[in-house]
């Protein structure tokens, strides 16, 4: 059988910026081991693997979906910038729209739109998120495998472990020159990760009210850094919200990717009277 994998890139208009990813749109008849293999071979940090949608879905027929994300390694509960990319690739295919994807985390509903510039944008809405503390020895351990010295440390944003689909550490860096430096313990940080169940590390330095610059290490997925992480965005958009960083309705400005070679840009939209956290951005095909 020969299986059609698609790249897309997330978060960006230009195939060289953003996150790339890999998008099965037909990937009934893979089983786990078949879905992993594509995804170690593609090398991206997730790819997506679209199936029928299970019974009872709500949502348009031919709009709704089972999607599942594998990073190189393992399986993972959810993905933003793959979602992005998959619900981009439909949108060609099947025209621009409201969409319904199932995952692991639960129901992730996706809008996808024309913009001017005719490129298409996808927003998802992702699933009720929540924070919580992390303890002092395990935050210790990863400032010690960032080599980061709690110094550098933003006061202003305490370090969390926040979800809306998938777990991340979000740490605030106090200065953008200490967000730039990035050399960890790939293996250390790994390991805790693992403990922890935690999918990548949201480094956070605020560039204005509703602006940031984020970085994410993922090596959970066997990759050192990603370039545009749209769960961490999801994530990062409910606990500032919480905290009271950002009003209960706001809409932020994550900048990711530049110190990689590859800028992204991505929209979080949190709304009043709704937990939910809205994520969007921009997906090109990469030829």
């Amino acid at each position: 059988m020969t299986t059609e994998v698609l790249r897309y890139t997330a978060f960006s208009g230009d195939p060289a910026g953003g996150n790339p990813a890999g998008v099965v749109l037909d990937a009934a008849g893979l089983d786990d081991s078949a879905m992993l293999g594509i995804a170690a071979g593609l090398g991206y940090s997730e790819t997506a693997f679209l199936t029928a949608p299970p019974e009872g879905l709500e949502g348009e027929p031919g709009r709704a979906f089972t999607v599942r994300y594998f990073s190189p390694k393992a399986e993972v509960p959810f993905c933003g910038h793959a979602t992005v990319a998959t619900a981009v690739a439909l949108g060609e295919r099947i025209g621009p729209g409201e969409l319904v994807f199932a995952t692991r985390a639960g129901t992730v509903p996706v809008s996808v739109t024309a913009a001017r510039d005719g490129l298409l944008r996808a927003t998802l809405t992702s699933v009720e998120p929540h924070t919580e503390e992390i303890g002092a020895a395990d935050l210790a351990e990863a400032l010690a495998a960032l080599d980061w010295p709690e110094a550098d440390l933003d006061p202003a944003f305490p370090p969390r472990i926040a979800y809306a689909g998938a777990r991340h550490l979000v740490l605030g860096a106090g200065t953008r020159a200490r967000l730039a430096d990035l050399a960890y313990d790939f293996a250390r940080l790994e390991a805790l990760m693992r403990r922890l169940d935690l999918i990548t590390v949201q480094l956070v330095h605020r560039a204005g009210p509703a602006e940031f610059h984020v970085r994410d290490p993922f090596p959970v997925g066997g990759v050192v850094e990603d370039p545009a992480t749209g769960a961490a965005a999801a994530a990062f958009g409910a606990y500032a919200r919480e905290l009271g960083l950002v009003p209960d309705d706001a809409v932020l400005t994550l900048h990711q990717g530049a110190d990689m070679g590859r800028p992204g840009e991505l929209t979080v939209e949190l709304r009043a009277g709704d937990p939910r956290v809205r994520v969007g951005g921009t997906g090109v095909r990469i030829a």
